[in-house]
């Protein structure tokens, strides 16, 4: 089908021929199809393909979201054969079944559901992802929690009381049996299904949690009795390479997951000893859900204008700051996928690195053996660097090489943890750097925060409060007419109504005015002030703009930034 699909879309004029040829190297690339490779390249929008395609073939278009398939119409196609054809059972009355496919004319996939089922297919049409969204969620094994803790007896794991009691050889032999590997397994693959960031395993003197981090917030998700704390603590050590003996000093490790399908996702794992046994709390890195194209991460025209002048510059200093878990990381691999040339060289010192980014000398930061940042960046000096990127500016070492970097014609991307743009001028000096030096250095300063979006399949308008959009900073002849937006809750966004996040930013653009300000020994507010009324938006004033645009709610914004 994919020539044929291809040629039809060039000659509707929908995709260019340029585009198609583009479109047929992603697929060989991936192995995926052609309709898949051209909606991911952003070629064509989804729901245009398919409308495409209903009208080409005569064949009603779905919407699978919005079914909720039954399990005994699932069972009437095999898995391989559904997975094979890209087609999933949506309904069947009496001798007919409904049946979703990606490729409507494909007679061959139609005659062997026919023959598998006995029954008169009826087809629609619906997009590769849709489909394969659907095949993972109702063909993945669906094992339940309570179907994991069937399998332990009251006698399989006994500990002691005491920490003291616990016997290395028990402790590996008992991780290792079977139960105990799937309880593992489905917390992992369970986070994996609902979208989580981070998991959180945490004992306490009487209860044993589970906690999911799904969209910047945590959730408890499960409480496993209490004595299979050491066995699942030991079971993730053994995963990641981690010697399961120590449980009196922190560790970090690594570990990898198969997901079939050539997929892997890598967790980032730390342990830390508490009162009452160790936590791990779980960092879950999906390079497929890495966004780095700048106009999707939530940049305006205007801030993303004045950020690429920046890292466009040949030297300086570029700070992008915000708390844990703000998205600074992917801004800054989003720049280094911008400026990542062949005749460019890129090094990185991060701590830890948590994607890899082909093209670019990416560092891993060893405090035990002295690779640390100020170590890294001497190095990086040697090498002959055009950028340069810190992990995080922590002390005045590590400020100090940055800023002479900047000077000597080096571009230098880094992180800070402040509470806005302005703010990062007195965290510098604070650090002991002089004015003229900040002054000189620094080209630019973003500050942002992610907040949840509103779910869009329960996405409905709500009744504003005036007075707090006013309060936010909207003018009150625009607050008395503004239409806000909140989720009911679904199925699809685990009931919260919010599913995904999007990036706010606060663009300090380091002009002469701010520089003179600053070598006048103006304070934080001094420097704000000065900066808005040179055009800067703040946090604040960008997260209303994303409430009016329906993107997420007021309670969200008054969560992630303070007032101005």
């Amino acid at each position: 089908m994919s020539s044929r699909l291809g040629e039809l879309l060039v000659r509707e004029s929908l995709i260019s021929l340029e585009q198609l040829r583009r479109a047929q190297g992603e697929q060989k690339r991936t192995g995926k199809r052609l309709g898949y490779s051209l909606t991911k390249l952003g070629y064509i929008a989804e729901n245009d393909l398919i409308d495409f395609l209903s009208r080409q073939y005569g064949v009603p278009s779905v919407n699978l979201s919005e079914f909720e398939i039954d399990t005994e119409v699932i069972k009437l196609i095999p898995e391989d054969v559904a997975r094979k054809h890209l087609a999933i059972p949506i309904d069947r009355q009496g001798a007919s079944l409904t049946v979703a496919m990606s490729d409507p004319s494909n007679i061959f996939a139609i005659d062997e559901l026919k023959f598998l089922t006995g029954l008169n297919i009826q087809v629609v049409v619906a997009s590769e992802v849709a489909i394969e969204e659907a095949l993972e969620t109702y063909y993945s094994k669906q094992v339940s929690y309570d179907d994991v803790m069937e399998e332990f007896e009251d006698s399989d794991i006994s500990f002691g009381d005491s920490e003291e009691d616990l016997n290395v050889v028990d402790l590996e032999r008992q991780s290792g049996e079977a139960p105990v590997i799937r309880l593992v397994n489905y917390i992992l693959l369970n986070a994996i299904k609902k979208g989580a960031s981070d998991i959180h395993i945490e004992p306490y003197e009487k209860s044993f949690r589970v906690r999911y981090r799904i969209d910047g917030v945590l959730y408890e998700e499960l409480n496993p009795p209490l004595k299979l704390k050491n066995a699942i603590t030991s079971r993730l050590k053994i995963m990641s390479q981690l010697d399961i003996a120590e449980r009196r000093l922190p560790q970090d490790g690594r570990m990898k997951l198969k997901l079939g399908k050539g997929k892997e996702l890598d967790f980032r794992v730390s342990v830390l000893p508490t009162l009452f046994g160790e936590k791990v709390v779980l960092r879950l890195l999906d390079k497929s859900n890495l966004q780095l194209d700048m106009t999707k991460l939530g940049f305006e025209a205007k801030p993303l204008a004045g950020f690429k002048k920046a890292i466009y510059q040949p030297y300086g200093l570029v700070l992008v700051t915000g708390p844990t878990g703000s998205g600074k990381t992917t801004t800054l691999y989003s720049a280094l996928t911008e400026l990542n040339k062949a005749s460019e060289n890129i090094s990185t010192a991060e701590d830890p690195v948590e994607y890899n980014l082909p093209g670019v000398n990416q560092v891993q930061m060893h405090e035990d053996i002295g690779l640390n940042f100020a170590a890294a960046l001497r190095s990086f000096l040697r090498q002959d660097p055009d950028i340069i990127m810190v992990g995080e500016i922590r002390d005045y070492e590590t400020a100090e090489i940055a800023i002479k970097a900047a000077l000597t014609g080096h571009l230098v991307l880094s992180t800070l943890h402040t509470n806005d743009a302005p703010s990062t001028i007195t965290r510098l000096l604070n650090m002991g750097i002089e004015p003229f030096l900040v002054t000189a250095s620094v080209n630019l300063i973003l500050a942002q925060r992610l907040a949840r979006k509103i779910c869009p399949e329960c996405k409905t308008p709500v009744e504003a409060n005036p007075q707090v959009l006013i309060d936010m900073g909207l003018p009150p002849e625009d607050a008395t007419k503004a239409q806000v937006y909140a989720g009911v809750g679904c199925r699809h966004c685990n009931n919260t109504g919010y599913k995904g996040r999007v990036a706010l930013y606060e663009v300090m653009t380091f002009g002469d005015e701010l520089k003179e300000l600053v070598l006048q020994g103006a304070s934080t507010a001094e420097i704000k002030a000065e900066s808005i009324r040179l055009g800067m938006r703040t946090l604040r004033i960008a997260g209303l703009a994303k409430i009016l645009e329906g993107v997420t709610t007021t309670e969200e914004i008054l969560r992630v930034t303070s007032g101005d």
